[in-house]
Parts: structure tokens; sequence; C-alpha cells
């Protein structure tokens, strides 16, 4: 097979646009390009990689997606071969793809990010948000190469390293009676509305624990955004659960919440380094593996015991 790193690069991006000319454009070259690209992809596989669609871009097919993966593990190894070339005896160089869990990212990333790039300034990290569900398919792509995620559901061919163990945390209006409490039972909420963080495994969670104590929530309303359900909360709309609350009980809008630790000993959620088994970590991946693992570790800047949220 004779496919250039070039060529491998142009059908990696129009998979990713799917959109041949949004990939021309990205990659600041001609459409043809692109187009003769694919085509002698193809032609060497004697395989079609992508379904043409008129008028609406392109899409992979199931081959196309197999191919797609590991060409892009082939163009993350040659950056780092590159890189590594031109610094032979330098500091560790090179990009990695993570994926992170959208509300463990503001609580977590800003901290581990800026403290990452002071130790390790030849490595760049590309931070891609995402729920359980797009979490998981960027790592079965190839797209992440690492990802700080719930081990919630967590497929059996990824490996993982527990981080930290967050309990689940009742989330109140400030004024509400109860957040005068300092510690408050699910029953006691049980007959009010639920305001409920709804995304993929994550809504699984939240209603086991109300399974485990013999309770069936009021949903009142559902959002996939943290934020507008912290807001609605300080508007006295309802409670709702948390497990990486932010240290601040300010809601965008300006309400105020209260955070209260739950009676009940619920089962808590486990924050994860992830990557895909069969798939052997680059050097550049290894490194911030290890400094997650330090992170969190006692000592480390989110040590067991020093990530309370601030109750009032």
């Amino acid at each position: 097979m004779n496919v250039s790193l070039r060529a491998l690069k142009y059908v990696v991006a129009a998979a990713d646009l799917g959109n041949v000319t949004e990939a021309a454009r990205q990659l600041n070259v001609s459409q043809p390009s692109i187009s003769a690209a694919i085509a002698q992809t193809e032609a060497e596989l004697r395989i079609p990689l992508f379904i043409r669609h008129h008028a609406r871009g392109i899409s992979l097919t199931p081959a196309g997606q197999r191919y797609v993966n590991e060409a892009r593990h082939l163009l993350a190894h040659a950056r780092d071969f590159a890189q590594s070339a031109q610094a032979l005896g330098d500091t560790l160089r090179g990009e990695i793809s993570l994926g992170c869990f959208l509300t463990i990212a503001p609580r977590f990333m800003p901290a581990l990010l800026a403290r990452f790039a002071e130790v390790q300034p030849g490595i760049t990290v590309k931070l891609e948000e995402g729920d359980q569900k797009e979490i998981f398919d960027g790592i079965l792509s190839g797209r992440l190469e690492i990802a700080v995620s719930y081990g919630y559901a967590v497929p059996e061919d990824f490996s993982g390293e527990l981080l930290i163990d967050l309990p689940p945390l009742l989330v109140l209006a400030a004024d509400h009676p109860l957040a005068r409490k300092p510690v408050v039972s699910l029953r006691d909420v049980a007959d009010e509305p639920f305001l409920l963080y709804d995304l993929p495994h994550t809504r699984d969670y939240f209603f086991s624990l109300f399974e485990s104590c013999g309770i069936t929530p009021r949903i009142a309303y559902r959002s996939r955004s943290y934020e507008l359900i912290r807001g609605l909360v300080g508007q006295k709309r309802g409670y709702t659960l948390h497990n990486a609350s932010p240290r601040t009980t300010m809601a965008y809008d300006g309400s105020r919440v209260a955070v209260r630790p739950l009676k009940e000993q619920l089962a808590p959620v486990r924050v994860m380094r992830l990557s895909l088994r069969r798939q052997p970590m680059r050097p550049a991946v290894e490194v911030f593996a290890r400094f997650l693992a330090d992170a969190f570790s006692p000592g480390g800047m989110f040590a067991p015991g020093s990530i309370a949220p601030d109750m009032d």
C-alpha cells in the first residue's frame, strides 16, 4: 500500500468534518487535493471509505470508520516521531487528545492543565468535553487517547485507573428550610420537584440512587446544562443532586444554592482515567496519565478530602 501521511491527514479531516470543501478550507489546501487523496486511498484499498451524499457532504462506510480510526493512531505516532527527531535529548514533546466529562472539566481541568503546562511545556493538551456516551465514542474511535470521566457503564475493552470517589450531594435553594441542616436525608425532599441533569448514563446513576432509597422522583425539569439546573434550584423550582459540585454557591443568574451531604450512604461516582485497552499509550500520554494519578493521590492538588465544595 502506497498512501502518504499527507493523504491520511486529508482523509481524516474529511471524515471529521463530513465535507470535502470544509476539510480543504481547514487544511488550507485545494478541494481537488482532498478529493484526490480520498480517491487514491480508496483505489489502493479497493474499497469505498465514504458514502457521497448529493449536496449533503460525505459519511464513512463501516470499513472507512475502521480505516480512519487506525489512521488517527498512525498520525499521532508520526507527530511524536517528528517532534522527537527534532529534539533528541530534549524534554518530552507532543500533542495528546484528552476527553473530559462535562461537569468534571470545569471543576478540575483549569488547575490540572495549568499545572501540567508548567511541568511539561513541550506537551500540548487538546481538550474535548462531552457526556459519557460522547467520551466513550471518542475513545473507541481513536479521536481521544485518554479521558477523565465517571466509572459508570464503562465498556470492557477500556482500561482505567481510579482517581477519586465523589459522593452524591443534595443541592437546594439557599433559603430552603432544609438548608439550615448540616445533613439531609433524600427522603426529606422526596415529595418536592426534582431537577434532572439529563445526560446518557448520568440519569441512570441518579435514578439508581432514588431506587436504592425506595423513592420515585417527581421530575419537574430536565436539562443537559448543569448551570441551568443550578439556576432553577436557586430560583426555588426544586432540588437536584450532583457529585462534582462547583466551589461557588452562586448560579449564573445570581441566585444562590446550598449544598448538603446526604444522610444515606449512597453509591459515589468513581472519577477515572480511561483509555482503550488494546491501544498502547504513547510516551506523551503516559506522562499525562502519571500526572493525573499524582494529582489525585495523597499530597496532590486534588488529594482525597481536599475538594469539598462550599456548602453555603
